[in-house]
């Protein structure tokens, strides 16, 4: 298997450790030449040579028309490496190409590139979203050698917020529930999964979650990994449950279709290889 275990996957610092360093605010980081990654809506924008992906190096691009203000988050391969928003409506002038994140199969992408990728999503996310207190709406002043921020009206502290997820792989013998959304691309199933609650365990969460979607009641929970999922800025919990009884029954908000797939009737599509939810699937049925 190409993931041999949930950390493997992308997204995931694992993917990285040996030639990233993360530098937080404050902790010496470049200011440079260095790598770039430059988002554009979900996509990433990469150069494309004799089929080759590699990403912009040296300074910002002079075509480029920054939608952000540049951010240093890490060294790539000993040299800085920065996060920086473009409009949707930028031109790319060859061999820049836009590769978007969530490819329906198979991402041109590397797992490298994806997981710096996610790393300049989450961190450009903060930014844009932390320039005022939403206690008191005054302005906030980094805390230093750390992402935190505090506001300079009501000292309020502020980090960056991280939902934690479940998603869980229900068993029935060699049956498994699966569900759409109607969003999605035709044809498409994956697991059940949703947002932790005020007062929930994970636990609690998957059997609160999988009894809205789909109606039924589950036993015999394991944990089997996690995934740092960067759309926003979320971690998937990934679990693994038995049948427990019931009928399935939708309420048509959250999946528009719930039904039981065997290994011998697959739907036609299934998550990309990329996902915690792709890894469950093809792990433990």
């Amino acid at each position: 298997m190409k993931y041999p275990s949930a950390v493997n996957l992308p997204f995931n610092g694992e993917i990285i450790k040996d030639r990233f360093t993360l530098a937080r605010p404050g902790e010496g980081r470049g200011d440079g030449p260095g790598y770039w990654i430059i988002i554009q809506g979900n996509a990433m924008v990469v150069k494309e040579e004799q089929g080759a992906i590699s990403l912009h190096e040296g300074t910002l691009p002079s075509w480029l028309e920054a939608k952000s203000e540049p951010l240093c988050f890490g060294y790539w391969q000993n040299s800085p490496i920065y996060g920086v928003v473009v409009g949707k409506n930028q031109i790319l002038p060859a061999p820049y190409v836009a590769e978007p994140f969530n490819a329906a199969e198979d991402d041109r992408l590397d797992d490298s590139f994806l997981t710096l990728g996610g790393l300049a999503l989450q961190t450009l996310h903060w930014e844009r979203n932390s320039a005022v207190c939403s206690r008191c709406g005054g302005s906030l002043q980094r805390i230093e050698n750390t992402w935190g921020k505090r506001c300079q009206s009501c000292a309020y502290e502020h980090f960056p917020h991280i939902s934690p997820c479940v998603i869980v792989l229900v068993k029935r013998g060699d049956q498994f529930l699966l569900g759409r959304k109607s969003v999605w691309p035709e044809g498409r199933y994956s697991l059940i999964a949703g947002f932790l609650d005020f007062g929930e365990s994970l636990e609690e969460c998957v059997h609160r979650e999988v009894m809205e979607e789909a109606g039924v009641e589950v036993e015999n929970l394991h944990y089997v990994g996690s995934q740092n999922w960067p759309f926003p800025s979320q971690l998937m919990a990934g679990f693994v449950a038995d049948y427990a009884g019931g009928e399935i029954n939708i309420d048509g908000e959250e999946l528009e279709d719930v039904r039981w797939f065997s290994r011998d009737a697959m739907p036609p599509s299934l998550p990309a290889k990329r996902s915690i939810a792709r890894w469950i699937i093809d792990s433990y049925t």
